[in-house]
């Protein structure tokens, strides 16, 4: 969905109040995708995430009334949803904490592809990032393939970090505010997603 110029936005807000059916499913035509997308990094199935959706939008409207345009509508929207996935994926795990949806303190790079602290240069790349020959190659339907599986491996708040910023469009600040995560971790999931990912496809184009 493109963000919308405040004046329509604020139309379609009010539609939407006034029980537009036409309007409300035009807007699940538009979001829908990308929030079962999103809703499948949190819980276990395509079924569980289809209810997750479902009960993201059944939350939208009984609270279309106390929208407050202090965010996007979309960005309103995105919130309920990872809110409600990450309830239900947390419920679904039972005993895993919700830090653990960020993945922990784990490094975004291999050490080993740095110098030792006792080397000449340390911290210095010992395997640097080797430039990808063949744009074509990213663009086949495999290497996106993988770049898919490789983003349903990562914790889930990094998974939706990625995908919100770079299969979904939004921008930083759209992120932050339907995660509720500060600037700092917003760019750190990122990075830490963005590094998995092109490892994997350093990898795979060797």
């Amino acid at each position: 969905m493109r963000e919308l110029a405040s004046t329509e936005e604020q139309e379609l807000v009010e539609a939407l109040r006034a029980g537009d059916e036409a309007a409300f499913m035009r807007l699940v035509r538009e979001l829908g995708p990308s929030m079962l997308r999103l809703a499948r990094l949190f819980v276990s199935s395509q079924a569980v995430a289809e209810d997750v959706v479902q009960d993201a939008w059944v939350a939208v409207l009984r609270g279309i009334d106390r929208f407050e345009a202090r965010s996007s509508l979309r960005t309103w929207i995105f919130r309920i949803l990872t809110n409600t996935a990450k309830t239900r994926g947390v419920r679904e795990g039972r005993s895993v904490p919700f830090s653990a949806l960020a993945g922990g303190d784990e490094p975004a790079v291999d050490p080993d592809r740095f110098l030792p602290d006792d080397a000449r240069f340390p911290g210095h790349w010992a395997a640097p990032p080797e430039r990808w020959e063949g744009a074509e190659r990213l663009l086949a339907g495999e290497t996106l393939a993988l770049i898919e599986r490789e983003i349903e491996k990562l914790p889930p708040l990094q998974a939706a970090v990625i995908t919100m910023r770079d299969v979904e469009g939004l921008d930083a600040d759209e992120v932050r505010n339907a995660l509720d995560l500060s600037e700092t971790n917003q760019r750190v999931l990122l990075h830490r997603a963005r590094s998995k990912v092109r490892r994997a496809l350093e990898e795979y184009m060797r």
